[in-house]
């Protein structure tokens, strides 16, 4: 699959810096290196510091109560130890790799809150499979939004994909449709829009199952992932969106958009924690390109840097 960065590790740093101030440089403030040993009111306040970067209550919590338990814990390593404290959640998620098979149909059921930027993901995506000459189909599953089918629609043409879609269809009818169409004409890759209202949870809900049912059902052995799309400015809302679409579907991975500018990046970090679910795809721009896979090594090293 296509690089986390090839451009200079500076653009990277660029694009973490909000979150590496309040992740990294806020939290160093708080000690002073030359002390011999953490003061109770410098652990308080790193803990404070942790939590306001949206890395989460009980993590934090967790970081600072292993500061207390060493006897040898020095405040001029806190650099260290948090990057790799940080390495080891990012390590334990398992793979960042998005899974692919050639030679076969490979299915991308992809879930989000309204806003959180699924549309522009998607064709981001398809023009990233575009580019490495797969076949691309884009199944247009939100469909009782005409804005939000017309848009998908605009950027599928854009990325040099096709599309399903059907205005006021059930939406489990158009990734039935989207399957068959795909094994009929021999497509590489379906990218499966969904709709993301949680102010009626129950009823979106039901309708995600019974879209996987259809997927289960008609090419279980197709779908590569369950990709839960979030704004990196909802911070710690995303944590809780993570667990509202993983009640009902068995997520598989977080794609990250807007990335760049946010000061909320750490919840790559909360999620990773929380929920064992690893980032694979970040947005970090509103060009086509501006898609990348995430690599958790090169986003800890701009994070220090």
């Amino acid at each position: 699959m296509f690089e986390f960065f090839k451009e200079k590790i500076e653009d990277l740093k660029q694009t973490v810096s909000n979150t590496a101030k309040s992740l990294v440089d806020n939290v160093l403030a708080n000690v002073d290196s030359n002390d011999g040993e953490y003061s109770e009111f410098a652990l308080d306040d790193i803990e404070d510091t942790l939590i306001s970067a949206d890395l989460g209550v009980d993590y934090a919590a967790e970081l600072v109560d292993n500061l207390r338990s060493k006897r040898d814990a020095k405040p001029s390593e806190l650099k260290n130890y948090l990057k790799e404290e940080f390495k080891k959640t990012l390590n334990e998620t398992g793979s960042t790799e998005l899974n692919y098979k050639d030679n076969e149909l490979n299915i991308y059921f992809i879930t989000g809150v309204n806003g959180a930027g699924k549309t522009t993901l998607i064709a981001k995506l398809a023009y990233k499979f575009k580019q490495e000459g797969k076949k691309v189909l884009v199944a247009a599953g939100d469909t009782f939004r005409a804005a939000a089918e017309e848009q998908l629609n605009i950027w599928s043409t854009r990325a040099g994909a096709d599309i399903v879609r059907r205005d006021k269809a059930d939406p489990a009818s158009v990734v039935y449709e989207a399957i068959q169409k795909a094994r009929n004409e021999h497509y590489d890759v379906i990218l499966v829009d969904t709709a993301g209202r949680l102010q009626n949870k129950f009823n979106l809900m039901e309708e995600l199952k019974k879209i996987k049912t259809v997927i289960d059902k008609q090419a279980p052995e197709s779908l590569r992932e369950s990709i839960l799309v979030l704004d990196a400015n909802t911070g710690q809302n995303g944590l809780q969106q993570a667990k509202v679409f993983g009640e009902c579907v068995n997520l598989t991975c977080a794609a990250l958009t807007k990335l760049d500018g946010s000061a909320k990046g750490a919840i790559i970090l909360a999620i990773a924690k929380e929920m064992k679910l690893p980032v694979k795809l970040v947005g970090v721009g509103e060009k086509m390109e501006d898609l990348k896979s995430f690599n958790p090594d090169d986003f800890i090293e701009a994070l220090f840097e």
